[in-house]
């Protein structure tokens, strides 16, 4: 049997996902306006929209993805499977009902699974940026899927 978990380091320089709905938009990019010197030392990527506007009022440099409803959050979620994002912070809106829900559960339930930071708020936001693990590596303890379902096979023969 394999090891039971896989450890992975996130970097000084982090990997941050923004993603926003509609509603929050205007809070992402409020937020990212006002910690954008902590932000230009990192990578920064996002969902269609939301990564134009932080650009655009902010001058960070973000890798835009699709729009939500048309993929962006599987894509972002693709990123995490493969290592490539570090943290997310994701606005959602409790008060609307969003078209592409089964998507937003899919990314929020890949970032668990990945033991990725997740901030659903600015409150939350703010204590990842300024968090002592902001300016140095972390390590992080995923479990190995892959001897995991060794393991299930086995105890199923």
């Amino acid at each position: 049997m394999g090891k039971q978990y896989v450890d992975f380091e996130i970097g000084k320089q982090k990997h941050i996902a923004l993603v926003a709905h509609d509603g929050k938009k205007k809070e992402m990019v409020d937020w990212c306006d006002k910690n954008k010197d902590i932000l230009k030392n990192h990578f920064l990527c996002g969902t269609g929209t939301t990564a134009r506007l932080i650009a655009e009022k902010t001058g960070l440099p973000v890798r835009a993805y699709n729009s939500g409803p048309l993929g962006g959050d599987q894509q972002i979620g693709a990123k995490i499977v493969e290592g490539g994002i570090d943290f997310m912070i994701f606005l959602w809106d409790p008060l609307e009902a969003q078209p592409h829900d089964p998507d937003v559960k899919a990314l929020l339930r890949i970032a668990v699974v990945y033991d990725i930071p997740v901030a659903n708020n600015l409150a939350t936001a703010d204590f990842m940026l300024t968090s002592r693990y902001m300016n140095q590596t972390y390590s992080r303890k995923v479990l190995n899927f892959s001897a995991e379902v060794e393991e299930r096979v086995r105890q199923m023969k």
